[in-house]
């Protein structure tokens, strides 16, 4: 169990300000299904004189898990750090069940998504349970002491996340896996609705990546995660997104947008492409050019 805290938490910063295309997107779709949890279209967005987003469309379903895959500068983590307005795009709308992002406050975008970036410092002295309890704030009055509830819910999330046994330990002491663990144990003890992951799996094992991703799929929340790997997004995604020079070039599940002729044509590698025992896409890879005769 979770050792009672107190003290106050400082009120989530709010943030102010307009889409250039806000709005709603008129007309919903009658056909059955998942709803729409989260959709953006045209995002478009530069730093400087470089054009990152080339108007991005796309969506996430609840219960979905949704992968952006493509080379490093196609816009992946740009388009996620909008997606939760931790960056306006230039021109674009996120809406967020169907309510204009830019119009829930930055208590009420806590409360609804929650964001899995880089690892927050090993330098700052925390335990696994503080950390985890940081997942409550935007549920806490603004000076208000960590309650029954929160530990409870702060235990769950551990016990789920396959951590529990970690929360007396320092964050900052443990290993690459054991620390994805307890930041998807903050996620979920944050309660959202949607799940925002940046690379996850960097760093990592492969068997701690394959364990990270599974316990994100156990879950059944609506998930975008930005990945390298196009093995585990095969395996774990129900549809990718894959971006080049800030554009769609497909979308999709994994088995129909990742034909080896993309793969090889956004990344600049040549890809063969098999289907494991389950009909999961998987990948081989080898540069361009052709071995000198006589090499391995």
């Amino acid at each position: 169990m979770l050792r009672h805290q107190t003290g106050s938490d400082a009120e989530t910063r709010e943030e102010t300000g307009e889409e250039t295309r806000a709005g709603t997107i008129a007309g919903s779709s009658a056909a059955a299904g998942p709803r729409v949890l989260l959709r953006a279209r045209g995002l478009h967005h530069a730093f400087g004189a470089t054009q990152v987003l080339r108007g991005v469309d796309l969506s996430v379903a609840a219960g979905e898990v949704l992968g952006l895959v493509g080379p490093n500068g196609s816009g992946k983590t740009t388009a996620l750090r909008i997606l939760h307005r931790a960056l306006v795009p230039d021109v674009g709308q996120v809406l967020l069940d169907g309510r204009a992002l830019s119009t829930y406050s930055g208590r009420e975008r806590a409360r609804r998504i929650a964001v899995m970036a880089q690892d927050i410092s090993g330098e700052v002295p925390l335990t696994v349970a503080d950390v985890v309890l940081l997942g409550r704030i935007p549920h806490s009055s603004t000076f208000g002491s960590t309650s029954d509830a929160d530990l409870q819910i702060a235990s769950r999330a551990l016990e789920d996340s396959g951590a529990l046994h970690l929360a007396q330990r320092e964050f900052g002491q443990l290993s690459g896996g054991e620390k994805q663990r307890v930041l998807i144990a903050r996620a979920l003890a944050q309660q959202p609705s949607l799940l925002l992951m940046d690379e996850p799996t960097n760093h990592l094992d492969i068997g701690s990546q394959h364990h990270v991703l599974q316990i994100v799929r156990s879950k059944g929340l609506a998930t975008i995660v930005v990945l390298h790997d196009l093995n585990l997004a095969a395996r774990y995604c129900d549809r990718v997104l894959v971006l080049a020079d800030g554009l769609v070039q497909a979308e999709g599940p994994p088995r129909e947008a990742l034909p080896a002729s993309l793969v090889s044509a956004t990344y600049g590698v040549a890809a063969e492409r098999a289907t494991a025992d389950d009909g999961t896409p998987q990948f081989l890879f080898r540069g361009r050019g052709p071995s000198p005769e006589g090499t391995a």
